[in-house]
Formats: C-alpha cells, structure tokens, sequence
C-alpha cells in the first residue's frame, strides 16, 4: 500500500516530456514505478534527496542529491546519467580523475536494463520545469 502511494505521489510531479527532448515518449508509468522501487529510498519519495546532500559523510560519500530541479542531475546529459545509473557513481568518478570526490551510488546494471533506465530518467525529467529540460538538452547537443 505505502508504495502504491509513494507511485500515485511520484507520478503527481510528472508532466509529458517536451517535444524534441531525447527521452521523449518514454515510460512515465513505467519509470515512476521503476524509480519508487529503486531510487526513492535514497533520492526521496518526492525527488527531493537526502538531508545535507551537499555536505560530504565521515568516509567522504556525498548523500543522494535531488532529482528535482534544486539538485544537479540536469546539468549532466543523458550519456552521463545513464552511465552513471548504470555502472554505478565511482567507476565514473574514476574515469573522469575526481580523487576528492566518492560516490555512494551503486550501479544498476543486471538489475535494470538501459530501457529501463531510460525510462526512469524520462520520468525524473518530465517533473523539471521547461527552462530546466531546455537547459539539460543543451547537454545534450555538447555531446553529439
């Protein structure tokens, strides 16, 4: 039942992806559903994040950040973010150089399919605010 909620209240966030956008007509259901089972313990029920998702842990790990507009995962395109979902924060901190930064993000491959993470990166998009989606497929383009 409370996970039932938790979907109906994720899925009260969304909006229809913007025309154009690169994950347009993914699965909103389908990634509300996929993101309340796997992302929302962590990144929050309603997208917000973690308490303190800028201040570093005693080992070093930042908390999960937002997925709404207040966090950063807009600023990345979706390369990175379905990379990241998929291998899991540190491989790709690793490969970028980053030694002063740990990620506690576990990678998600063999457990959800690029499909499926593209539908939950649909579904966290579709909740941003329109200047916000423009701004992430500008990302985009950078990396074509």
């Amino acid at each position: 039942m409370k996970r039932a909620l938790c979907q109906i209240a994720i899925l009260s966030l969304a909006t229809p992806v913007a025309a154009g956008n690169a994950l347009e007509g993914r699965d909103l259901v389908s990634g509300a559903a996929l993101y309340a089972e796997h992302c929302a313990a962590c990144h929050g029920a309603e997208l917000q994040g973690a308490p303190d998702w800028q201040t570093q842990d005693a080992q070093g790990v930042f908390p999960a950040p937002p997925h709404d507009e207040s966090g950063h995962t807009w600023h990345h395109s979706d390369a990175q973010l379905i990379a990241y979902t998929l291998r899991g924060g540190q491989a790709l901190i690793d490969e970028w150089g980053l030694t002063s930064v740990t990620s506690g993000m576990p990678g998600f491959e063999g457990i959800l399919s690029e499909d499926e993470v593209r539908d939950v990166l649909g579904f966290i998009r579709s909740t941003w605010p329109e200047e916000i989606r423009e701004i992430q497929a500008g990302r985009n383009l950078v990396e074509r």
